[in-house]
């Protein structure tokens, strides 16, 4: 993953407003191997930790950070499709998934004022629970890509039918009429609210016993190898 010095806009609501603010990402390998070595002096075996930083968020719930049964170590992600930041933080993430052969565990965070997220999200779980989580996932994707290209309620409609006519899908007239995709979405997001996230995305590298959030996107490596190290590592025995 190529590590160059960029400028990137982090979308965050906080009081039910949606803010933008600038993250330099860090390019040093100087100032990653402090940060490790810090990390692996300063965190006592056993704790939960994030990656100190001045974006760290202040997490009020983090039992939701475990990677899921039969795996040492995942990404756990909150995203929302229509976030610039999410768009481009995604194919780093797919790239971490391949190259460690580790799983993701996605959540959808809604930011308010967005207009076409929520019914993308829902869009994108109607193909999770009615054909095949992949087949959801790379609908995601394609909206990410697609992005710029979606305005509106309608353009994202619009996209939807040509997505669903390309991929062999039939798009039903009305694609939840029992509300059961939104209120899988909505679940989503109370859990988002209650672990006190605040801003998209929102990345974690997790084991069975710590997690890592990941402020900025050229540590998301650093933070894998940090936690499959810990995860690999022998267990001290018990006397």
């Amino acid at each position: 993953m190529a590590r160059v010095k960029r400028r990137v806009s982090e979308e965050a609501f906080h009081g039910g407003e949606v803010t933008t603010r600038m993250v330099w990402t860090m390019n040093s390998f100087v100032k990653r191997f402090v940060l490790i070595l810090a990390l692996v002096l300063a965190v006592p075996a056993g704790a939960q930790m994030a990656m100190p930083s001045a974006g760290a968020t202040a997490f009020k719930d983090t039992s939701v950070f475990k990677p899921p049964s039969g795996a040492k170590v995942a990404i756990i992600e909150f995203e929302d499709l229509e976030c610039p930041l999410c768009a481009h933080v995604s194919p780093m993430v797919r790239e971490a998934m391949s190259h460690y052969h580790i799983p993701r565990v996605h959540y959808d965070f809604i930011i308010p004022g967005h207009v076409w997220s929520r019914s993308a999200a829902i869009y994108a779980r109607y193909l999770e629970d009615k054909v095949s989580p992949q087949v959801a996932e790379d609908f995601r994707r394609d909206v990410f890509a697609s992005q710029r290209l979606i305005a509106s309620a309608d353009d994202l409609q619009q996209f939807t039918r040509r997505w669903f006519q390309t991929h062999g899908q039939a798009m039903p007239f009305v694609i939840d009429p029992s509300g059961h995709c939104a209120a899988e979405v909505e679940a989503d997001c109370a859990l988002g609210r209650r672990t006190g996230i605040a801003h998209t995305p929102t990345l974690v590298v997790a084991t069975a016993h710590r997690w890592i959030e990941v402020t900025e996107p050229d540590q998301l490596y650093a933070a894998i190898d940090r936690a499959e190290a810990e995860a690999n590592a022998p267990q001290p025995r018990s006397r």
